[in-house]
């Protein structure tokens, strides 16, 4: 390989897919609610960024259905997955579906925001930033709450949903 400076700019599409399928990440659910309904959706690309203070980050594509929801509303929640419930993640990661109906448990906090019941942990965040990168949005939210229980976070690795000591033992 050459320097990455002086490389052209070659890397496909489906190289970037390739190499980023050997990459382990956790899922979380992310929710919020602008006025209209809530909505929500499956991450991987949720980020600690800052401990002092606490911030993180997630990405957005802007052709997701959700995007016109996070891009109006001032606040998130982050909903942390058990190792279980990768059938809500496949649910919140389905298009063209009401993602909130039953079989979905969820409720809002006081302050209107959706939550999903049975989330392992939780972050409440104030969105502080929106910053248009390629294809998507990067989003940074302040956290201003949470709660979290023991659990074993659910990964996303190689296209499936999976456990660390899964990929522990593989």
């Amino acid at each position: 390989m050459t320097s990455c400076l002086d490389a052209p700019a070659t890397v496909t599409s489906e190289l970037y897919r390739s190499v980023f399928r050997r990459y382990a990440a956790g899922v979380v659910v992310i929710t919020a609610d602008a006025g209209a309904g809530p909505v929500g959706f499956t991450a991987t690309s949720l980020a600690s960024i800052s401990l002092s203070p606490p911030l993180v980050s997630f990405a957005l594509s802007t052709s997701a259905s959700s995007w016109p929801t996070i891009s109006a509303t001032g606040s998130v929640v982050i909903n942390f997955l058990d190792a279980g419930q990768h059938e809500l993640a496949d649910r919140f990661a389905t298009s063209g579906i009401n993602r909130f109906a039953a079989p979905t448990r969820w409720s809002r906090l006081a302050s209107g925001e959706p939550i999903l019941d049975d989330a392992a942990g939780l972050l409440c965040g104030r969105i502080e930033h929106r910053y248009p990168v390629g294809d998507h949005h990067l989003v940074v939210a302040r956290v201003t709450a949470g709660a979290s229980r023991h659990h074993t976070p659910l990964v996303y690795h190689a296209g499936a949903y999976s456990t660390v000591s899964q990929l522990q033992s593989a």
